[in-house]
């Protein structure tokens, strides 16, 4: 009897709770949909709203020069990309694994273009490698020049992804590999890589999606220069300067898409090795 008496609250006790759980949930759920559809949503809405119907749209994404914005916004944005996948994850090794004076000053300096305004970063650039370049290294209004500003911008992306990853990563496999007689190339490929490739892509990815939409740091060096130096956030720039607010809309929301395209292959490559390697 005294079994049958407490039996029943137990379910009713589980009940209260997933009842309780479930309504707890709502909270951050309702708060971060009501925070992305403010700072998210609705602005991108709003350049939907903006944009020009029908055959003005296309007419504006088609014109020559809107076309060749994009075409080079989105080349640049991924050699800047492979740049950067190689050479942050060579700063990220150096940085954990060897020890040299000054180590500390290198590893602030990499989080500079975080904290330094873009158009600042591009008078910079433009005074060092300008016509009145110190050096003798004259880039300005080239697409090297677009190049060199937005690996500036965009390095640390990958650098800050993989460096956790290289920290806490075990040492002790590759102790084993190399007892075992692997060479350091073997190592790398079959131990190392592998453990940093999903944070490595990550990187890559954000900074991809930085250079794409980058302005302050290349309207300066880059000269806008229709048809050879103007990446598409500086064409989008002219038109909203020339009042046309419509073609503005239509060639950003082409850059949207294409750039969320790229982002959303690279995060599903990265998840699926993720789970081949889980």
């Amino acid at each position: 009897m005294a079994i049958s008496a407490v039996a029943p609250t137990v379910p009713t006790k589980v009940r209260s709770h997933l009842r309780s759980t479930t309504h707890e949930s709502f909270l951050p759920v309702g708060i971060v949909t009501t925070f992305l559809s403010v700072v998210v949503l609705l602005p991108l809405a709003a350049i939907v709203a903006h944009a020009s119907p029908g055959r003005s749209f296309w007419a504006a994404v088609f014109q020559p020069a809107a076309l060749a914005s994009l075409e080079f916004s989105l080349v640049a944005s991924l050699a800047v990309a492979v740049v950067n996948a190689v050479a942050g994850t060579l700063i990220a090794w150096v940085l954990v694994r060897d020890k040299f004076r000054g180590k500390p000053l290198v590893n602030a300096v990499v989080d500079l273009p975080f904290a330094l305004p873009t158009i600042v970063a591009g008078l910079t650039l433009i005074s060092l490698y300008g016509p009145r370049s110190p050096f003798g290294i004259n880039v300005a209004y080239a697409r090297s020049g677009v190049i060199l500003a937005l690996l500036f911008v965009t390095l640390p992306f990958v650098v800050r992804s993989v460096q956790p990853v290289l920290t806490e990563l075990d040492r002790e496999m590759e102790e084993a590999a190399a007892a075992l007689g692997a060479g350091i190339l073997q190592t790398y490929s079959r131990i190392i890589f592998p453990s940093i490739l999903p944070a490595l892509i990550s990187g890559t990815a954000l900074g991809f999606a930085r250079s794409v939409g980058e302005f302050g740091s290349v309207v300066l060096i880059s000269g806008n220069i229709p048809f050879k130096t103007e990446l598409a956030a500086v064409h989008i720039f002219g038109q909203i300067e020339s009042g046309d607010m419509g073609g503005a809309a239509a060639v950003s929301i082409v850059l949207l898409v294409l750039s969320a395209a790229v982002l959303v292959a690279l995060e599903t490559l990265g998840r699926r090795i993720v789970r081949y390697d889980g």
